[in-house]
């Protein structure tokens, strides 16, 4: 028997590779699915089964594809309503794979088709839980994002969670191996652990929402205590998991199409797509294509992407770093960004040595701040979470935060010079993008963000305060 956890750090995502005797199955896969192919066919397996836990709303599943590569089945629990061939299973169901036993335990409350997937050896003995969005690592799963499908309160689908929980879980062996399709960073939880498995018997200690003493109504106010409202992408990626998306190849093909800066600039100015620097935040700011907004690919970049562009039917156009294109389509993709029309050939050298116009930001550092700052005062933006902002930042800097970026920049007047900063230097970069191609031009980056404000040691800022488990 063999179990894989393939984990995607920029999702927080894990899906996972199951394999006995010949047969295969994956849990929860990603939208590309060569790398499943691959790997069942390196091994002489043959993948059955495609399990799905619920319909996703953060990221868009490989269900269908990996379904139709393979002819492996698709398997969704109990109430599921999806609008391709499926396998719509029972409570207890149990599937044979190989030597070993699959055993669906249908879990409502994070989503009413929520189902966890008990995994059993060749003994029959219970050994791993793919536990899905219900029960993560320090954590559950939030209970407000199928309220309109469910026809529920948040607080009525926690109760439901919460009976999930009890008497389908916490009866399990202690030594059962929960495996989530979460950890930290996502934002289908508000509470996770870095770990991304351990025991249930451990959970059953240390995750609050699973304490032998918690009453149902200590359990409903825990849980939605804190809760900050989704992103916005959420039902789009839940519609395309349930009734289906356009092919991982038709969304390459479509996105990888070289053009020159001729090319580019024309596709710009007649399709209304949107111009997605891709580059790291301090490569994007010494020059770019006016109008463009950075987000960079090596961080959150998926996450971000569908925060900030509220339609996943939204043309983009890429500039890339050279080499980087495939991946940068693929990761729009997981979240449901599809229609990518091209990239830039060359990158933005290409854009400049044509001699086409360029834009700068400027972006200093914390000590240059604190220079700045001892000779008068200074409008000072923190575009961290609220969570983070309230845990420690600048006396008198506004938090302006990016997730809530057409709110914070009420926050901002165009004739104020403001200086900008997140915790790393991510996230200011991607704020100023956006508010500079709405026409503010006097936000300055501060580099490093508050990591290096605080190293510095030359700021005033508020007593540290333990984070809470806002969103």
């Amino acid at each position: 028997m063999k179990i894989e956890q393939i984990y995607t750090g920029c999702l927080a995502q894990g899906a996972y590779y199951i394999e006995s005797n010949g047969e295969a199955a994956v849990i929860d896969p990603l939208r590309e699915v060569a790398p499943y192919v691959e790997k069942a066919k390196q091994n002489g397996a043959q993948i059955r089964y495609v399990f799905e836990t619920h319909f996703h709303a953060d990221f868009v599943s490989g269900h269908i594809d990996l379904a139709k590569k393979t002819g492996g089945a698709i398997v969704f629990g109990p109430t599921a309503q999806p609008g391709f061939d499926a396998v719509i299973a029972a409570d207890n169901q149990e599937f044979k794979l190989g030597n070993i036993t699959i055993q669906v335990l249908h879990t409502p409350g994070h989503t009413m088709e929520s189902t966890c997937y008990l995994l059993k050896d060749e003994n029959g003995k219970a050994t791993a839980l793919f536990s899905g969005d219900t029960l993560f690592i320090g954590d559950v799963g939030r209970p407000d994002l199928a309220q309109k499908a469910a026809h529920m309160t948040q607080e009525q689908l926690a109760g439901t969670l919460f009976d999930s929980l009890r008497n389908k879980l916490m009866s399990l062996p202690d030594d059962v191996i929960v495996y989530p399709a979460h950890g930290a960073g996502s934002a289908c939880g508000k509470n996770m652990s870095k770990e991304t498995s351990d025991t249930l018997g451990h959970q059953k200690q240390h995750n609050y929402a699973l304490r032998a003493d918690m009453t149902r109504d200590e359990f409903i106010k825990e849980v939605i205590t804190g809760l900050m409202p989704p992103p916005s992408y959420f039902p789009q990626n839940v519609a395309m998991n349930k009734q289906g998306y356009d092919s991982i190849d038709t969304v390459l093909k479509r996105g990888l199409q070289a053009l020159s800066p001729e090319a580019f600039e024309a596709a710009a100015n007649e399709t209304g797509a949107i111009v997605l620097d891709t580059r790291d935040a301090q490569v994007f700011a010494k020059g770019f294509i006016p109008n463009s907004i950075n987000i960079g690919i090596d961080g959150s970049f998926a996450p971000w992407v569908g925060a900030l562009i509220p339609d996943v039917k939204q043309q983009i156009l890429i500039v890339a770093e050279p080499g980087r294109e495939t991946e940068v389509v693929t990761r729009l993709s997981r979240v449901g960004y599809d229609h990518s029309i091209g990239f830039l050939a060359g990158g933005f050298e290409a854009w400049k040595n044509a001699g086409k116009e360029t834009d700068s930001i400027l972006s200093i550092s914390a000590g240059e701040l604190a220079d700045k700052m001892n000779h008068g005062d200074l409008n000072i933006l923190d575009v961290r979470k609220k969570s983070e902002y309230l845990s420690e930042h600048i006396i008198d800097a506004v938090n302006a935060p990016l997730d809530y970026v057409n709110d914070s920049m009420t926050l901002v007047d165009k004739d104020k010079t403001y200086y900008v900063h997140c915790a790393g230097g991510y996230r200011s970069m991607v704020f100023i993008s956006i508010l500079k191609a709405r026409g503010y031009d006097n936000l300055v980056d501060v580099k490093g963000g508050f990591k290096e404000i605080k190293a510095n040691g030359g700021f005033p800022v508020t007593e540290y305060v333990c984070p809470t488990t806002l969103l």
